[in-house]
């Protein structure tokens, strides 16, 4: 009879913790799926859950304020943005972009001083985890998730189309040149190049870093280095209403084509002062990034590649 007791006693006991290692089982498998539920979920933001750190080139120009007025309307309430202004200065830029990564903004839109400046602090941002978007310049190393920007070697070509069409070929052209190291001015360059390259005689080349002031400055010098020049193509409506005021006080009649469309170009355009603008769209590429980031942040699929719309204005 003891013996018969003891034997029940030990398939009891066994019994017993077989079913609490099932249970326990049990209870650490819904754990694990309710972690990678909670995650899934964290992943993915809602409507005026999400902080958006954006860093702009300059805000001296009105072709970047423009993008910067697009992120913000486009923003809404749906996003949180914290915008900053690099003055075109590449360490100023890495030094903002890498406080945004401090702070642990959800996302980051930048529009670069320097496509290679840029890209050590866009690889910080990777090793974050934290996703970027770049919004009309590029970045030459460093993973994004979309890049929004007109088509700048295509535009390039219509300018250089538009100065054949005016004077034809083999005339003294010169250009200006914008920040060395941007990806918009090797592409510009690429697209005016491939439109002209054997047609024109290019006198000259030379960087203005998009600005109005220097635009007017090494248009004075190219001037008088090459008096017959018959147009000058610049990589910018800044340069190019710099330029146009050389060109002005010289009393010279010379073809002057920028690129942006930018307010003051167009009514430069329309009184004269300009011969043409290749149009961009900034505002609209600015609503069209912050948009990219809203979808990517709600785990929507987006384009790695978004094209802002373009037109010569003459």
């Amino acid at each position: 009879m003891k013996t018969i007791r003891k034997y029940l006693s030990i398939v009891l006991v066994a019994l017993f913790a077989f079913t609490a290692c099932s249970l326990e089982g049990e209870d650490n498998n819904t754990s694990t799926e309710n972690k990678t539920e909670s995650k899934e979920t964290a992943d993915k933001k809602t409507d005026g859950n999400m902080k958006i750190g954006v860093s702009l080139s300059t805000l001296n120009n009105p072709f970047f304020v423009s993008i910067r007025e697009g992120i913000e309307e486009g923003a809404g309430d749906d996003a949180e943005t914290v915008i900053s202004d690099a003055q075109n200065d590449s360490s100023t830029q890495s030094n903002q972009v890498e406080d945004l990564i401090t702070q642990g903004v959800d996302l980051i839109i930048i529009n670069p001083v320097d496509s290679t400046a840029i890209a050590s602090s866009v690889e910080k941002a990777n090793e974050a985890n934290i996703p970027v978007i770049c919004v009309d310049r590029g970045t030459d190393s460093g993973e994004i998730v979309s890049f929004i920007a007109s088509n700048n070697v295509e535009g390039g070509k219509l300018a250089g189309e538009y100065i054949l069409e005016k004077v034809g070929e083999n005339a003294e052209v010169v250009q200006l040149e914008g920040i060395p190291g941007a990806s918009s001015t090797r592409e510009r360059g690429e697209g005016f190049k491939e439109a002209t390259d054997g047609k024109i005689n290019l006198v000259a080349s030379q960087t203005a870093n998009f600005d109005r002031a220097e635009g007017l400055t090494v248009m004075e010098n190219l001037l008088q280095a090459h008096p017959d020049v018959k147009a000058v193509f610049c990589q910018n409506d800044e340069m190019a209403l710099g330029a146009s005021e050389a060109i002005k006080t010289s009393g010279k009649d010379i073809v002057v084509v920028g690129f942006d469309g930018n307010e003051d170009a167009i009514s430069a355009v329309e009184d004269g002062s300009l011969s043409a603008t290749v149009a961009q769209k900034p505002k609209e590429m600015g609503k069209l990034a912050i948009e990219t980031a809203i979808k990517y942040l709600k785990g929507e699929q987006v384009e790695e590649q978004v094209d802002s719309p373009l037109e010569l204005v003459k």
